[in-house]
C-alpha cells in the first residue's frame, strides 16, 4: 500500500512538473479539452489529452 502511494506521489510531481512544457507543446489545448467558467471559477476537463497521454504510456510500456 506504501509503495503505490509513493508511485502516485512521484507520478503526480512529474505531472506538475512537466504540464508547463505539455503546454507549450499544445497538450491541453487539442479537440475535446473543455475549458469554461462556472461558479466563480474555472474548470479545465483534458479528455482528449488524457487519452493521448494514455496511449503514448501504454506504447512506452511496451516497447520495454
Amino acid at each position: 500500500m506504501i509503495r503505490w502511494m509513493i508511485v502516485i506521489f512521484l507520478a503526480l510531481l512529474l505531472i506538475s512538473w512537466f504540464t508547463p512544457l505539455l503546454h507549450k507543446l499544445g497538450f491541453g489545448k487539442l479537440p475535446g479539452d473543455f475549458r469554461f467558467k462556472a461558479f466563480g471559477r474555472e474548470w479545465f476537463l483534458p479528455f482528449t489529452t488524457t487519452i493521448l497521454l494514455s496511449f503514448i504510456a501504454s506504447l512506452i510500456a511496451q516497447l520495454i
